[in-house]
């Protein structure tokens, strides 16, 4: 079975780290260093993404072919030999979509008990 045969909710869920992960790689393609900096702004600190958790994951990813690693750059003057960049596949863009909607009905089913009131985002997100 191919990756963009499989379903997206066979790899549901995600852990905190891969979602973190596959989130950050939604707007662009980005190195691991990138990712990891990208996720401490957006959590505004509260996440925290070792080397070792971050690379063990896109490893894991990649051979689930959730994200690959690229050799073109959009921008040349990005072209770092040193840096590995990565994006979604297709079929990645499809996992962080359902397990986005998977949070998101939980959500509902938390607020529906009144175990939420009105949350704000953190700040530090990025618009």
């Amino acid at each position: 079975m191919t990756a963009s045969e499989q379903d997206p909710q066979s790899l549901l869920p995600l852990s905190t780290a891969v979602f973190h992960i596959l989130l950050s790689l939604t707007d662009r393609e980005r190195h691991g260093y990138d990712i990891m900096q990208e996720i401490l702004y957006r959590t505004n600190g509260q996440v925290n993404l070792g080397p070792g958790t971050l690379y063990g994951a896109i490893k894991r990813l990649r051979n689930a072919k959730v994200i690959e690693e690229i050799d073109e750059r959009v921008d040349p003057n990005l072209n770092d030999e040193r840096r590995r960049y990565y994006r979604l596949t297709d079929f990645g863009q499809r996992v962080v979509s359902a397990e986005a909607e998977r949070l998101a009905h939980l959500v509902e089913q938390a607020r529906a008990k009144q175990l939420l009131s009105d949350i704000k985002p953190l700040s530090g997100g990025i618009d």
